[in-house]
């Protein structure tokens, strides 16, 4: 992509997280938190597409779209709104925007629908083709539950900061990835990138050679909680040898660094140098709603590399969300390849893959770490959790909300199939009323299929 975004947005994240990913996409951007300031930009002929929040500090987004067309009628507007309501988009679509999303919004797809807006810019004014837009698969994260929004403004908070950061997280939920990540979208990401295993720091000799390979990039310390003490206390000596104007930290692990160190997993002097910030990644079956994007993510790439099959049928997706992934998205990825080069047609059946997942492990049902944990005490841990990482900020605005919306969506998900699809019986076993119900999955956009249920 190329060409120049406006971006105007109340939120400093957002618009942190929207120019990093424009800009590595080849974009120029000039971002604003100003509503008065973006319309100057727009009347001195600044940009070839325009996103924009809709509740602004100085005034409404969505009420500027007129004057914008009438002003810019070439100018491509996507709208992103909080308020995700079906009457903002309608409104949206009144006012003649390109393109609307709600928040929290997909990455990926938003990078998407940017270089289409660009692409039917430069076509509206003649100009040649846009290089054409970077696959899902290019880009650093696939997710747009709320959890994994929170990921994206937490990477985007720690991206050009010096101090080191800490990637927790259970095995498969792409640790080495974010690390990768925030590499490749920081102001360090055309310098070299290093990544330390226990095995690959028996074939790092001197540790100078790091340090010389290192320069200013990055080096990761791959599960640094699993590391033999000799590794560690070299671990130590190598950030010590880089000094003021070396290579940035990182640094990942399956288990929370200071109980690693409470454990004497973890050297004391190690734990100190890398205490800087921590970013943990929520587990698979705790972002159910990204499995169904996920799953057709790996099988579009699947199927680029000779894979028979293309699509999913709608009920073994739903299968696919049932599952627990206890080996959490690698073990997804592994699962949708095997399906991709085993289906008996174009489309994986349901039957298909509750084959493949039966063969595989799953976790017991349990609604916390421990079996006996009740229902509160396990949404009590989470939140305490969720407030640790932020330290001495406070969580984005509307946490009450959001963490609302989470409670929801797997309740009212798992009520309806247990239910059959019936919604009169599914509103019943809620004991709510119908109508609220159907408002609800409206809202959330559940996809209810009716069906016999087997009692």
């Amino acid at each position: 992509m190329d060409g120049t975004v406006l971006v105007a947005d109340d939120d400093r994240t957002i618009r942190t997280v929207l120019t990093q990913a424009l800009t590595r996409a080849g974009c120029k951007v000039q971002a604003t938190s100003s509503l008065t300031t973006l319309m100057r930009w727009v009347a001195e002929g600044a940009g070839d597409v325009v996103i924009t929040d809709v509740m602004m500090p100085d005034g409404n987004g969505l009420e500027m779209l007129p004057k914008i067309s009438a002003d810019r009628p070439d100018l491509p507007v996507i709208v992103i709104s909080a308020q995700n309501t079906i009457m903002t988009t309608i409104k949206a679509a009144e006012a003649e925007a390109f393109d609307y999303l709600p928040k929290p919004f997909d990455l990926p797809d938003l990078m998407k629908r940017t270089a289409k807006a660009l692409e039917a810019s430069r076509g509206r004014r003649g100009g040649a083709a846009p290089e054409p837009a970077p696959e899902a698969g290019e880009l650093p994260l696939v997710g747009r539950s709320a959890a994994m929004q929170e990921v994206y403004k937490l990477i985007a908070r720690v991206l050009n900061a010096q101090l080191p950061v800490i990637v927790t997280g259970e095995s498969g939920t792409g640790k080495s990835l974010v690390a990768r990540t925030i590499h490749d979208m920081s102001d360090r990401r055309g310098r070299p990138f290093v990544a330390l295993s226990e095995s690959t720091f028996a074939r790092r000799e001197p540790l100078a050679d790091v340090l010389a390979e290192a320069g200013t990039g990055t080096v990761l310390f791959e599960e640094i909680g699993e590391l033999p003490d000799e590794y560690q206390m070299k671990a130590v000596h190598l950030m010590d040898a880089a000094g003021n104007n070396g290579p940035r930290f990182l640094a990942s692990s399956q288990t929370e660094l200071s109980q690693a160190m409470a454990a004497g997993k973890l050297r004391n002097d190690l734990f100190y140098r890398l205490d800087g910030a921590v970013l943990s990644l929520p587990p698979l079956r705790a972002r159910v709603e990204d499995i169904g994007l996920l799953a057709e993510h790996f099988l579009a790439k699947a199927s680029g590399t000779g894979g028979g099959a293309n699509s999913f049928a709608p009920d073994a997706l739903e299968a696919l969300r049932h599952y627990n992934w206890p080996g959490n998205v690698r073990q997804l990825a592994n699962t949708v390849e095997r399906l991709a080069l085993t289906a008996r047609s174009r489309e994986i059946s349901a039957v298909e893959v509750n084959g493949v997942l039966s063969a595989q492990p799953s976790l017991a049902p349990s609604l916390g770490a421990l079996s006996d944990e009740k229902l509160s005490q396990s949404v009590a841990r989470h939140l305490q959790r969720y407030f640790d990482l932020h330290g001495d900020a406070l969580p984005p605005p509307g946490l009450y909300a959001r963490i609302l919306r989470e409670m929801e969506l797997p309740l009212l998900e798992i009520a309806l199939d247990a239910t059959g699809g019936n919604q009169a019986k599914c509103a019943d076993l809620l004991g709510i009323n119908r109508n609220t119900l159907r408002k609800k999955i409206s809202e959330l956009d559940i996809s209810v299929t009716r069906r016999r249920k087997m009692m």
